[in-house]
């Protein structure tokens, strides 16, 4: 009997290992959870929407799977409402038991997922809110973004402006974190090269009232007028600059999300307007026009910035799950694998940070009938400074 023990102990050893790899076998070859919390109701509707068709894209250029994952979807609609978000986010991590988050378009529900994401160790990925604390102090190693920081685009329109010889400059945006920080980087850039901002405007998100602050900037008569607003607010803001006769003399310029997914809605009052930002409708590049051609076969429309986020947020996440071999509880060697990786965008290649943002170009673009066509890099390699984040 006792020489019998080492057999009997190796075949329950052998037993338990086997059991274990079947488990992991199993867990494999399940779906994976993916919870989407986009808005699909408001202001920013057309934005989540876009994001979605992007995703699905690459998944659907994949075989429907990621990291030999199936995927199964689980849609939340956040509003755009911070209030809600807690809740939200707290129903697929704890209803739903989502692997994965990809979300959000607005800045205030994007801060609430990811300290849910951060406590839960949930990974989240986010395919457009810029909010810098995302990828700062609130930084994480199941933390990512497929987009930018508020500061990329608005540093690089401060460059741009600067370069075009402006030297007075008045700012107008929502009174909300995307606002704040996107006005933060241009002002950061365009004082560097001694510009000077001299009249700083706002109004609460989404209001549309813009009136009274096109009034102070016809008095005020600065050189040129940055401005951030997105979506619908984006569509009523240049056509209500346009007619108070703003744009015949002092030109308008912002970050590209005035006049990304809404030039069919501005039509000729956004014609001229210039624009920074990490996409644009007339790179040309072949992995560009591929891209275009896909999804304009496939959703009817023509895509955006947001689609092309959305693209890259499921080409990240299969890039992760490849490394782990669909074991997303490996999160350590998920953000290894991303953070050596060079992301082959319709955008152009573009790697990520240590703090997990986007390493990028930034296009500058003007507005020609329907398209935002691009005529230079305003920022080649821009990376966000990441400041506070420690991982």
């Amino acid at each position: 009997m006792t020489r019998n023990k080492p057999l009997r102990w190796a075949a329950l050893m052998a037993g338990a290992t086997a059991a274990l790899i079947s488990a992991s076998a199993t867990a494999q070859s399940t779906k994976l959870k993916v919870g989407l919390m986009l808005p699909y109701t408001g202001t920013f509707a057309a934005l989540g929407v876009a994001i979605e068709n992007g995703f699905r894209l690459h998944l659907d250029e994949q075989g429907g799977k990621l990291g030999g994952r199936e995927i199964e979807f689980v849609k939340v609609d956040d509003e755009s409402d911070p209030a809600k978000a807690t809740d939200n986010v707290n129903k697929l991590i704890k209803r739903d038991n989502v692997d994965v988050i990809v979300g959000t378009v607005h800045s205030g529900v994007a801060m609430a997922m990811a300290r849910a994401a951060k406590d839960s160790g949930t990974l989240l990925i986010v395919p457009n809110a810029g909010a810098g604390a995302v990828t700062g102090p609130m930084c994480a190693p199941n933390i990512f973004r497929s987009s930018f920081t508020n500061w990329q685009p608005g540093y690089a329109t401060g460059e741009a402006v600067a370069k075009r010889g402006h030297k007075k400059v008045a700012t107008i945006t929502w009174k909300y974190a995307a606002g704040d920080e996107m006005v933060a980087g241009f002002k950061e850039a365009f004082e560097k090269s001694g510009g000077q901002v001299v009249k700083e405007l706002n109004l609460p998100f989404p209001n549309v009232e813009f009136q009274a602050l096109l009034t102070d900037i016809a008095a005020t008569k600065p050189d040129a007028v940055f401005a951030f607003f997105a979506g619908g607010g984006a569509v009523k803001f240049v056509k209500d600059y346009a007619a108070a006769g703003l744009k015949k003399n002092i030109p308008l310029y912002g970050t590209g999300f005035l006049t990304d997914g809404t030039l069919e809605a501005q039509g000729a009052d956004a014609d001229g307007l210039l624009t920074a930002l990490h996409y644009g409708d007339a790179l040309g590049t072949p992995r560009d026009n591929a891209f275009r051609l896909a999804y304009a076969k496939t959703y009817k429309l023509q895509p955006d910035v947001y689609a092309v986020q959305g693209y890259d947020a499921a080409q990240m996440l299969g890039i992760g799950l490849a490394a782990v071999k669909g074991d997303v509880s490996k999160k350590k060697e998920f953000a290894a694998a991303l953070e050596k990786a060079k992301i082959d965008s319709p955008r152009g290649p573009f790697t990520i940070s240590k703090s997990h943002n986007p390493v990028q170009d930034m296009y500058l673009r003007q507005v020609s009938g329907k398209e935002n066509k691009v005529i230079g890099v305003a920022s080649k390699s821009l990376a966000d400074p990441g400041r506070g984040c420690r991982m």
